[in-house]
């Protein structure tokens, strides 16, 4: 996606951390929930116009500087700008998340399991024995979230927060012989939706571990 200047643009904001972060939190709601909510539709691709996003109350105070650092600050690459080829009016999309139906939102299906060695979801202590039982939900969303690795490898830079006690590892070789999807997002988390439940069944689960300590959790027990 291009990250050229959008038209319009003002002079940056230089107001301290705090303030990015609250619009990067705003824009994430946005994008990835509430913009029917808030008066706007995505596109096909899941895109707005920054230019109209800024218009609305909620982020009158922002400018199209504060988009741009946004963007280029979030570690986890959760954010795509370009401009619109027609026009050249800048526009901007969450790359994963959506509680919200998008229809061309830029994932590429994973076709062969050897492509993704290393496919694995965190979560935390209090949440493993529900999950040990049922599966991975995808609960409200489109998409149960993994990571290619565990947070700080080489190319892991989203798919997980780097808080989570529990690494599910996910054998996804089975898992798509069974005829589960995955798929790749723009900034490399792997996506699935499930079964026709919104689960991926425990019997996928290849390895369990707790991080920290770390070692690695029974799957027929429920964990201390």
């Amino acid at each position: 996606m291009s990250q050229a200047r959008g038209r319009g643009g003002g002079k940056g904001s230089d107001r301290g951390a705090g303030h990015n972060v609250k619009l990067s939190k705003s824009l994430s709601y946005l994008l990835r929930h509430g913009a029917a909510k808030m008066g706007f539709e995505l596109d096909p691709g899941g895109f707005l116009y920054v230019d109209e996003i800024l218009r609305h109350p909620q982020f009158k105070r922002y400018t199209v500087d504060d988009v741009h650092q946004v963007v280029k600050d979030n570690d986890k690459k959760r954010f795509a700008l370009q401009e619109e080829e027609e026009t050249g009016r800048l526009q901007i999309r969450a790359n994963q998340g959506h509680t919200l139906e998008v229809e061309e939102l830029e994932l590429t299906p994973i076709t062969d399991p050897a492509k993704a060695p290393t496919v694995v979801h965190g979560t935390y202590l209090n949440c493993w024995d529900k999950i040990r039982i049922q599966g991975l939900s995808r609960m409200k969303r489109n998409h149960i979230h993994f990571a290619p690795g565990e947070p700080g490898e080489d190319g892991v830079i989203s798919g997980m927060r780097r808080t989570c006690q529990i690494l599910v590892f996910i054998d996804i070789d089975a898992a798509m012989r069974d005829g589960l999807q995955f798929f790749r997002s723009a900034n490399n988390v792997i996506l699935s939706p499930g079964d026709e439940r919104g689960f991926i069944s425990p019997k996928y689960f290849q390895q369990v571990v707790q991080s920290r300590p770390r070692r690695v959790l029974p799957l027929d027990v429920p964990s201390s």
